[in-house]
């Protein structure tokens, strides 16, 4: 149940002077410049607090059903209200793979029981993620989907995928690709560059995403669907999105916050942590990500994020799982990237907020008569990631014991409580 709450004192970006909120029924029934003293259940006292509208996530593993060790959607939606995220889209790689209605409503379910913030299912496009048979994707929608993807997997060949965006065109779905070629990336793990052969790691060449891409807007410009381009590792695909987009294509993008943040010599010492898919790339390709996320090529930060038990990164690198616990420290990341002065504020909250709600076609504006989902920041304040310090169960964070800026105090999703600093 959302309680009625006055949220006083709250600094907003870019405002001088603090603001007032009241919310009643999950709904912001005022924002003020002036006290409000309107009766509530609770005061929240945000002096020296910074107001933020609430986080939308398009890439989210919340591994239920499936692996109970890893997480759950209990645990993840929690560390994701931590990291002030307050819409989470679930990836469909669960165990079984949410590719029938029967998953999707058993998401839904939990979800309506257990998650501390809204989580949206995104289908499977094709049955089990093998890129081979369509999956129902009509009743999945109709089950609770909000888009299609076929995980960090392609699809078996070219004419899948194409007939995959003309049924998603036929009944106005989205698509949530992530461009790979599987004959290119054959069992690589690593960038295809000098760290991987210094180490004598298997290489993912970057045209095993670009070829991808290519092929992909081709199609999409012909099925005319609503293509969505996920993670993208490499500069040369922001060109390619942005020529397409100049030219009519309706698609948009995201990168992972661990993209902006490392690259290939992360994984110097074969650190398997920083074993992720796509591979980190490049510091050309790095900064090329960031350029695309500061012109709006790119759309939305995703946190990717994938939380393992220990076992899953002991071993050695290749044949470790791919995947970093990031949902709890993605705004930290980007932080310290406005800090270093390499991404604006505007950008940032943009790429958090404003871009993947768009994507998905939800609201996350802050104003009256809105959703009440937001959180409140001391962004001087600092913390550490740990698997101590964590609230999800993942505790392979990108950044370990290091000092992170930006600490979350309250977390508020649609009027409930979501997280509160103790």
């Amino acid at each position: 149940m959302s309680a009625s709450l006055r949220i006083e004192n709250a600094r907003m970006i870019g405002e001088d002077a603090p603001v007032h909120l009241l919310v009643q029924g999950g709904i912001i029934q005022r924002i003020s410049p002036e006290p409000i003293t309107d009766p509530v259940e609770r005061v929240i006292d945000a002096t020296g607090l910074t107001l933020l509208p609430g986080f939308v996530d398009l890439c989210c593993n919340l591994r239920e059903p499936g692996n109970g060790q890893k997480g759950n959607i209990a645990s993840e939606t929690r560390a994701a209200a931590r990291g002030g995220f307050t819409t989470v889209c679930a990836s469909p790689d669960t165990s079984p793979v949410n590719d029938s209605g029967a998953v999707t409503n058993l998401i839904c379910d939990v979800a309506h029981a257990d998650a501390a913030i809204r989580v949206l299912p995104v289908g499977a496009a094709t049955r089990g993620l093998a890129g081979e048979l369509l999956s129902d994707m009509v009743g999945l929608s109709r089950a609770g989907c909000v888009a299609f993807s076929n995980g960090t997997r392609a699809m078996a060949n070219a004419r899948i995928l194409r007939r995959c965006m003309a049924y998603a065109r036929t009944f106005d779905l989205t698509l949530m690709l992530q461009p790979i070629n599987r004959a290119l990336a054959a069992d690589g793990y690593a960038h295809d560059g000098k760290v991987a052969a210094r180490l004598g790691l298997l290489g993912v060449p970057e045209v095993a995403e670009t070829t991808a891409v290519m092929e992909m807007l081709l199609l999409a410009e012909e099925t005319r669907v609503r293509l969505h381009l996920g993670q993208l590792s490499c500069a040369r695909s922001v060109e390619m999105v942005a020529y397409a987009r100049r030219h009519g294509v309706a698609v948009t993008a995201d990168v992972a916050m661990h993209q902006l943040m490392f690259t290939e010599e992360a994984l110097s010492g074969f650190e398997s942590r920083y074993h992720v898919v796509p591979p980190l790339r490049t510091e050309a390709d790095r900064k090329a990500l960031i350029r695309g996320v500061e012109e709006g090529v790119i759309d939305a930060i995703v946190s990717q994020h994938q939380p393992h038990d220990s076992a899953a990164k002991q071993a050695p690198l290749g044949e470790t799982e791919p995947g970093l616990s990031t949902v709890e420290s993605v705004f930290s990341m980007g932080l310290s990237l406005v800090a270093a002065g390499e991404l604006s504020m505007e950008s940032l909250l943009k790429a958090l907020t404003e871009g993947p709600a768009g994507v998905i076609g939800v609201d996350s504006r802050l104003q009256q008569g809105a959703a009440a989902s937001f959180s409140l920041w001391d962004l001087q304040g600092q913390w550490q990631a740990s698997p101590e310090t964590l609230l999800s169960r993942g505790g392979h964070v990108p950044v370990p014991d290091q000092p992170l800026t930006g600490v979350p105090h309250w977390t508020i999703a649609e009027g409930r409580i979501a997280y509160r600093l103790e």
